[in-house]
């Protein structure tokens, strides 16, 4: 994958929130805050884009998100509750947010294990108006092509969330 296939892939999202009236936020860890440049790079990405947190530490995400501590000490950072806590934390964070998106992975090449595998990435998406999505994926290749994959992924996972708020709100 490209860069231009994901600021074409940021700049579809980016209108469509536009569209939805939709403010977006991001937490991110593997990441490290590769989603929310990828937005900031599109033109009038102020209008859809509140902010962004990079927690790459537990301390950063229990800090800057209030994920509790008891998840990451039972789960790992790389679970389903922590990105959860993530896109919730970022949620009640970000002052205008009206959706955010959290990734915590491990994009390699070292890190993984049997259960937590390179290129394993759980995301979460949390909006105000319905209940967390979460998805679970394990992407082939080297750590910028993990990173990448997670990018797309994430845009897609908002996607969803603003597709749930049209079903039951109606489209804009």
């Amino acid at each position: 994958m490209s860069d231009a296939e994901m600021q074409d892939a940021a700049r579809h999202l980016i209108a469509l929130a536009k569209r939805h009236a939709e403010m977006i936020a991001t937490a991110e860890s593997c990441t490290g805050g590769l989603i929310a440049a990828t937005l900031t790079a599109i033109d009038g990405s102020s209008a859809a884009v509140d902010g962004g947190f990079v927690t790459y530490s537990n301390a950063a995400k229990m800090a800057m998100l209030g994920v509790d501590p008891a998840l990451l000490a039972e789960f790992g950072a790389v679970s389903e509750p922590v990105a959860r806590a993530m896109a919730e934390g970022a949620l009640r964070h970000a002052p205008e947010a009206t959706i955010t998106v959290a990734v915590t992975g491990i994009a390699g090449p070292g890190g993984g294990s049997p259960e937590k595998p390179v290129g394993l990435v759980h995301l979460a998406c949390a909006a105000e108006k319905h209940p967390t999505l979460h998805r679970r994926k394990i992407f082939d290749g080297d750590r910028h092509q993990v990173r990448r994959a997670t990018v797309l992924e994430a845009f897609a996972l908002i996607e969803d969330m603003m597709a749930r708020n049209d079903q039951e709100f109606g489209s804009p």
